[in-house]
């Protein structure tokens, strides 16, 4: 199974640097197996079934993004120097955070960065290509900070057209996003509003919440020809047991079992991995779903349109199978679909 097997062209006019308003108006791609309809959020109404169970990731994303100034002494005098950070996960110890830096190379072990009258972090350690940043503050008064300091991660494509700015603190942040902890959004589900919810509800589907919190490696590209050896990386998640429980009578009922993003949907299966079925599940995972791979909790998935070549394209080819999948996407492009985390949508229901 080669990289290139998961290779597309794409337009770049395609890629969506703003959302859609209202949330729930972008369109959406409804493929029954190899048959497509063109339709919009809102449908979803009529797509899904009373019984049906939406998995919803209630992760919230943080302001990760952080520019900051470094100062240093020298024969010359005082040096000024602009450091930019991307927080990635904390540490056991509490403050230490680990973070892209740039440029990296040039901030020494033990030496400061400020990014705020209140804010500011040493560089603790630095291996791999990440820093070990020591901030001054911690618990609720780093939260405080960091909200006034930071910015959103946006991811990549986005973030290199325009600069993050005070409408993406909510537009990429979902309306149920309750603990914190990830840095990039599950962002099939910025697609819903209140309305929506609330029609649904009505329509008698059903809701759980389990937590994936994204990390910056869902951007990081494979870079091996053979798929089957990329090691993904490792998010902490949790499915609790009422959550274990409301999908569990779910699928007793016959209903189905309908994750709202991939993260949603890694999260669930890395339960049901470890158990055969559905059950309650806390830790990291760093589960790989391509090609061969055995469902055994989603029956279907609502998810935006991803990047080519990307373990995302992976695991829909493995849900919908590849050549399904191909012409999904040659579709979603000749029909001018928005594509990635401020894109359109697409509901994918396997055979």
């Amino acid at each position: 199974m080669q990289l290139s097997d998961f290779d597309f062209d794409l337009p770049e006019a395609l890629i969506a640097t703003r959302p859609a308003r209202p949330r729930s108006s972008a369109r959406l791609l409804v493929a029954q197996g190899a048959q497509i309809t063109d339709a919009v959020v809102t449908d979803l109404v009529e797509w899904l079934r009373p019984g049906d169970r939406l998995v919803l990731n209630d992760t919230k994303v943080i302001p990760a993004r952080l520019s900051g100034t470094r100062a240093r002494d020298s024969a010359q005098g005082a040096t000024q120097a602009r450091i930019e950070v991307t927080l990635l996960e904390p540490q056991a110890e509490a403050g230490i955070w680990s973070a892209l830096v740039k440029p990296l190379k040039k901030l020494k072990i033990g030496e400061r960065v400020v990014f705020s009258d209140v804010l500011n972090a040493d560089l603790a350690d630095k291996a791999e290509g990440q820093g070990l940043l020591r901030f001054n503050l911690t618990g609720d008064d780093f939260d405080a900070a960091l909200a006034e300091a930071g910015a959103m991660p946006l991811p990549p494509y986005i973030a290199a057209k325009r600069a993050a700015d005070s409408q993406d603190a909510e537009d990429y942040q979902t309306v149920w996003a309750r603990r914190s902890g990830a840095v990039a959004a599950p962002t099939a589900s910025l697609h819903f509003d209140t309305p929506l919810l609330e029609a649904l509800a009505a329509r008698r589907v059903e809701f759980s919440h389990v937590t994936l919190h994204v990390g910056a490696g869902t951007f990081l590209p494979v870079k091996v020809d053979d798929v089957t050896t990329h090691k993904m990386h490792a998010e902490w998640g949790e499915v609790t047991p009422k959550a274990a429980a409301e999908m569990a009578a779910t699928r007793k009922a016959g209903g189905r079992i309908i994750p709202v993003g991939t993260t949603a949907l890694r999260l669930i299966e890395s339960a049901a991995v470890a158990s055969g079925e559905i059950a309650p599940w806390e830790g990291e995972t760093d589960i790989f779903i391509y090609p061969g791979f055995t469902f055994r909790a989603a029956d279907a998935l609502m998810t935006n349109f991803h990047l080519p070549k990307s373990t995302l394209m992976m695991l829909v080819s493995a849900l919908m199978g590849q050549e399904t999948v191909r012409a999904i996407y040659a579709h979603a492009v000749a029909e001018k679909y928005r594509f990635f985390s401020y894109g359109d949508a697409s509901l994918l229901i396997p055979r």
